[in-house]
């Protein structure tokens, strides 16, 4: 038989539903339950049937009421058994579960989101439990909704926006703010995100700190025919991405200091890669109309990266990344703890002979390694086309 901890249970499963019937305004009681298989056994049943009335309505004046039915049986003859568990008013319900408090605030709150933004009346239905776990905040989650509502591609740092709210609201609930944008806003005006990196900022047309792309001009020639402020700046990647240094050589360094010393080369210019973050080039469309080299470690993270930037830019060369710049600097070799990666990776036939090597014996040599005087005259020697 049912007892009240079951009946507990199964009311609590019920109150999303009981919540938007709330907002539909569909009946919700009574709530029935089932009295289950009963015990054949006179004592265990009489304990579970006075276990049922003890805190039922008729003793506690709350909650759930247990309906009898005189029912004929073969050992005890003629007895008043439980048939039905009934919850029957919402006070009832909840006060049962303890939800009075909360269930007023979620009144008061679904009406003013109704008044405010009835274009979301939808969500309402489908969320909630997330209108009573935001209850504390609706006055201001509406007002950034009406705002986006008036100006829905701002194209302004968070910070920025003229939005009553604290200066940390929006970061700090930007996904009930996502969720809510999305339902009201037109699907033309959302900005499809694949990374996680400023995914509210860029869903939703707004400003965020761009990664800086450091440059050197490596040839001074430069300078003057782009008036350029310096010969080496940063600059975010959105000004970078409108540079297009077209027809002019680019050599990319992974570590900085490898960058901050590549000799003069004419009509060149050098990008800092530092490490993986050459995938913040990808989308600079010129850089596909310009040969590129690059120049990392040689350990299987080099040349991974290597590969990365060579899927963005096909026509991008290695340098000093080869067997005869390993072994002239066999001493300057370390213990690397790695492991080979299984995908297939963006690499002529000789790159990928090294990688297997280095990945194999755990070995690196760091770019910073090779000396100056190397790689100066690799320079010198290079043909670029």
């Amino acid at each position: 038989m049912i007892n009240p901890t079951e009946i507990q249970q199964k009311s609590d499963k019920r109150y999303s539903f009981f919540l938007v019937s709330l907002i539909t305004g569909e009946d919700f009681f009574p709530i029935d339950f089932p009295v289950g298989k009963q015990s054949k056994d006179f004592l265990d049943l009489r304990e579970a049937v006075n276990l049922l009335i003890n805190k039922s309505k008729q003793s506690l004046g709350y909650g759930y009421t247990v309906k009898f039915e005189d029912i004929k049986t073969q050992k005890l003859g003629l007895q008043s058994l439980p048939k039905r568990i009934v919850i029957e008013t919402e006070q009832d319900y909840l006060k049962l579960i303890k939800k009075q408090k909360e269930v007023e605030i979620f009144k008061i709150d679904i009406e003013l989101i109704r008044k405010t933004i009835p274009e979301l009346v939808n969500w309402l239905l489908c969320n909630p439990l997330k209108v009573i776990e935001n209850s504390d905040r609706w006055n201001e989650l509406l007002k950034v909704c009406q705002y986006f509502q008036n100006n829905p591609q701002p194209n302004l740092y968070i910070r920025e926006l003229p939005i009553q709210v604290h200066t940390k609201f929006i970061e700090q609930n930007q996904t009930i703010i996502c969720s809510l944008l999305e339902e009201i806003l037109p699907s033309e005006q959302l900005i499809s995100v694949n990374s996680n990196k400023h995914k509210f900022e860029k869903r939703f047309s707004l400003k965020y700190p761009e990664p800086p792309i450091r440059l050197r001009l490596l040839d001074p020639i430069l300078k003057d025919e782009y008036n350029f402020p310096a010969s080496d700046m940063s600059m975010p990647l959105s000004d970078f991405t409108h540079l297009e240094l077209v027809g002019h050589p680019c050599f990319i360094t992974e570590n900085k200091m490898n960058f901050l010393t590549l000799p003069y080369l004419k009509n060149s210019f050098a990008i800092w890669g530092s490490g993986y973050a050459v995938q913040n080039l990808k989308f600079v469309m010129w850089l596909s109309n310009t040969h590129i080299f690059y120049w990392g470690d040689l350990d299987t993270h080099g040349f991974k990266i290597l590969s990365q930037l060579r899927s963005y830019f096909p026509q991008t060369t290695s340098i000093m990344m080869d067997v005869k710049t390993f072994e002239t600097f066999q001493e300057f070799v370390v213990t690397d703890v790695t492991t080979m990666n299984k995908a297939s990776l963006h690499l002529t036939h000789e790159e990928q002979n090294l990688y297997n090597h280095l990945a194999l014996h755990q070995k690196r040599l760091e770019q910073e390694r090779i000396s100056q005087i190397y790689a100066n005259q690799f320079l010198d020697g290079l043909v670029i086309s």
